[in-house]
């Protein structure tokens, strides 16, 4: 509801809003975001966060960028930066699971240790020159008719209908959905608590890593600052879509929605003609009704 009153108001009031640029700007400048806000809907609903996911999508781009420039071919720098992000993802699993570390803690330290090696790998410096079969998962976009579909927004469409036939067809889904709910009675069914929470993390790490590398491919660039900033978006664009921080709730198709929110609160501010740094300030506001609204739900009596 939200979503078609910002849309409303914006398409009342400039004149470029409904344009197929700006639409598939808009799609496009959010994909990455989406996809790596799947993995954090994912941690949230076993009730637990990962604030590194900024970190591992400029490292996924990092480690396939220098793949690349060792000569190697597209498909192996995709999977190198891809394995790079998965292990962040599994080291956070194994010391929140193994170590009964805090997922706060945990993620927030592998968050600096991700960021230092992109760092250190790329000794400061950006990577450019990628190649166009790289750019292009960025860059390229389907032709349907009159419209071209960005390559980046079918990616994050086909991940999120995986991540929901995940969650709803196969029993991995349901345990992570109880995970979140009653651990209790998970250790009853006798199922694995701590190897399921591995594979979620490492799951969330994976999907940052596939954002990260849509990211450096559609900027063509490998930036160590890249991504600085945005487990807060990632984060928030799972929160608003519905993904409960008390865990046990959320869908990919809110999470798509909450990052298409955040995107088109950032358009219109710049096309109602506010300052940019006005951006910060309205996202900030977004999440804390979000969570508040949360919250209130979750503290509601049963039945009323």
């Amino acid at each position: 509801m939200l979503l078609l009153m910002i849309g409303l108001i914006l398409s009342l009031r400039t004149n470029t809003f409904l344009t197929s640029d700006s639409i598939f700007n808009i799609l496009r400048a959010f994909s990455w975001i989406a996809v790596a806000a799947f993995g954090e809907a994912l941690v949230l609903i076993i009730g637990g966060i990962d604030v590194s996911v900024g970190a591992v999508m400029a490292l996924a781009g990092t480690v396939s960028a220098l793949v690349l420039q060792a000569g190697a071919n597209v498909s192996a720098a995709v999977s190198a930066g891809l394995l790079a992000a998965a292990l962040v993802g599994l080291a956070n699993g194994s010391a929140i699971s193994t170590l009964k570390l805090p997922p706060f803690i945990v993620t927030l330290a592998t968050m600096s240790v991700a960021r230092g090696l992109v760092f250190g790998l790329a000794r400061g410096w950006p990577l450019r020159d990628l190649p166009e079969g790289y750019r292009r998962l960025g860059q390229s976009a389907l032709s349907l008719g009159q419209w071209s579909v960005p390559a980046p927004v079918l990616i994050m469409l086909g991940l999120a209908l995986l991540v929901t036939l995940l969650l709803r067809y196969i029993v991995l889904g349901r345990y992570i959905y109880t995970l979140g709910r009653s651990e209790s009675a998970l250790l009853v069914s006798g199922v694995n608590v701590e190897y399921l929470r591995r594979v979620v993390y490492t799951l969330s790490g994976l999907l940052a890593g596939v954002g990260g590398i849509m990211m450096t491919a559609r900027l063509g660039v490998a930036a160590p600052t890249a991504a600085t900033g945005y487990e807060l978006d990632v984060i928030a664009a799972a929160i608003i879509g519905g993904a409960s921080l008390f865990g046990g709730e959320g869908n990919m198709l809110g999470v798509m929605l909450g990052a298409v929110l955040m995107q088109v609160l950032r358009s219109g501010v710049v096309l109602l003609g506010f300052p940019v740094y006005w951006q910060q300030a309205a996202m900030g506001t977004l999440i804390l009704a979000a969570i508040v609204i949360d919250r209130r739900r979750h503290l509601r009596p049963e039945g009323t």
